[in-house]
C-alpha cells in the first residue's frame, strides 16, 4: 500500500469493518475481499504509470481526459479542463505550464472563441500513454476474454449493482 494518500482519481482502497454488524457469507467476505485487491494493485498501477511518465496524479489524469476528449472531436479550453477537474482556473494554468514545458500538450488559438486557448495533448502524449498503459490494458483485456459468457454476465451485473450501491451512499 503507498504511504502517500490517494489522489481524487484513485480512491484508497476500502478499509474492511473489524465487526460486522451482520454475519456474511464466506463467499461475499471473499468477492469483496478480491475487490479491495484488485483496488489496491490498481491504485499501484497508477502510481507506477505516474512514476514512468514523471508527472502526478492530476496531471495524468488532466492528459487522459485531453486525449479522449480529442479522440471524441471534442475542444477542450482551460475552463473545461478545470470543470472536469474541480480545480481553479489558476491551478489549471500551472499544471498546463507544467505540462507544456514537459512536452505532453500544447496550447492553440480557440477555433471559435478568440478569447479561449484549445488545450491539446501532443502525439507524443499519445503514443506515451498507449505505450505505458498497452500492457495493463492487454493484460486485463484477457482476463476477460478467458470468460465464459455466464461469468461475464455474472461479473457485469455484480459490478453494475456495485456501482449503483456507490452512487446510492
Amino acid at each position: 500500500m503507498p504511504d502517500r494518500p490517494a489522489s481524487p482519481d484513485e480512491p484508497a482502497a476500502p478499509e474492511r469493518p473489524s465487526t460486522p454488524v451482520t454475519p456474511t457469507p464466506a463467499h461475499a467476505d471473499a468477492v469483496l475481499s478480491a475487490l479491495a485487491d484488485y483496488r489496491s494493485a490498481e491504485v499501484e498501477m497508477r502510481r507506477r504509470t505516474r512514476d514512468s511518465m514523471r508527472m502526478g496524479a492530476t496531471d495524468l489524469q488532466a492528459l487522459r481526459f485531453l486525449l479522449k476528449a480529442q479522440q471524441e472531436g471534442r475542444i477542450v479550453s482551460g475552463r473545461t479542463l478545470a470543470d472536469h477537474l474541480g480545480m481553479t482556473s489558476a491551478s489549471v494554468t500551472a499544471m498546463l505550464d507544467r505540462l507544456t514545458a514537459s512536452g505532453h500538450v500544447t496550447r492553440l488559438p480557440h477555433p471559435s472563441d478568440r478569447r479561449s486557448l484549445q488545450v491539446v495533448a501532443t502525439p507524443g502524449s499519445d503514443e506515451e500513454v498507449r505505450h505505458t498503459l498497452g500492457q495493463m490494458h492487454r493484460s486485463m483485456l484477457s482476463a476477460a476474454v478467458g470468460l465464459s459468457q455466464q461469468q461475464s454476465r455474472a461479473i457485469t451485473l455484480f459490478l453494475e449493482r456495485l456501482t449503483a450501491a456507490a452512487d446510492a451512499s
